[in-house]
C-alpha cells in the first residue's frame, strides 16, 4: 500500500521536529517508530513503510487541545490504554486533517507533558 505523499512529507517534518526537542531520541520498540525524552515516549510515530495506515499518537492533557484533537479526521483515543491517559492517534492520510505546523504544536505538548522541567527551560530558552 503506498503512503501518499502529503502525508508522508507531513509524517517527516512531524518526525524532524519531534527528534530537535532537547534531549530527543528515536527508538524503535515493537517495530515502530518513537521519539522518547528521559527514556519515556512523548510520540509514537508508527511506521512510514505503507504496512499500517500513517499517523501519530500524542499525550494532550489540556482538555481544550484534547478535544480539538480528537474532531481530526479519523482521530481516536490510543488504544492499549491509553487513551484513558489523554493520548490520541491522530492518521496523517485522512483528506481535511491536521496540517503540520498544528501536529508538530501538538508534539510539543506531549513533550512538554513528559519531559523534565529543566528539559522543557531548555526548549523555552531557545524559543526566546
Amino acid at each position: 500500500m503506498a503512503v501518499p505523499k502529503s502525508a508522508l512529507t507531513k509524517w517527516e517534518r512531524v518526525r524532524g521536529f519531534a527528534l530537535g526537542m532537547p534531549g530527543a531520541t528515536e527508538d524503535f520498540p515493537w517495530g515502530e517508530s518513537v521519539a522518547k525524552v528521559n527514556k519515556k515516549v512523548f510520540v509514537f510515530l508508527g511506521m512510514d513503510d505503507g504496512s499500517y495506515p500513517l499517523g501519530i499518537t500524542v499525550k494532550l492533557t489540556d482538555e481544550a487541545t484534547h478535544a480539538h484533537a480528537l474532531t481530526a479526521p479519523g482521530a481516536e483515543p490510543a488504544g492499549y490504554g491509553l487513551g484513558k491517559a489523554g493520548w490520541v492517534r491522530v492518521p496523517l492520510e485522512e483528506k481535511g486533517g491536521p496540517a503540520a505546523d498544528l501536529l508538530c504544536d501538538w508534539v510539543e505538548e506531549s513533550y512538554r507533558t513528559i519531559a523534565t522541567k529543566k528539559l522543557v527551560a531548555e526548549l523555552d530558552a531557545r524559543a526566546s
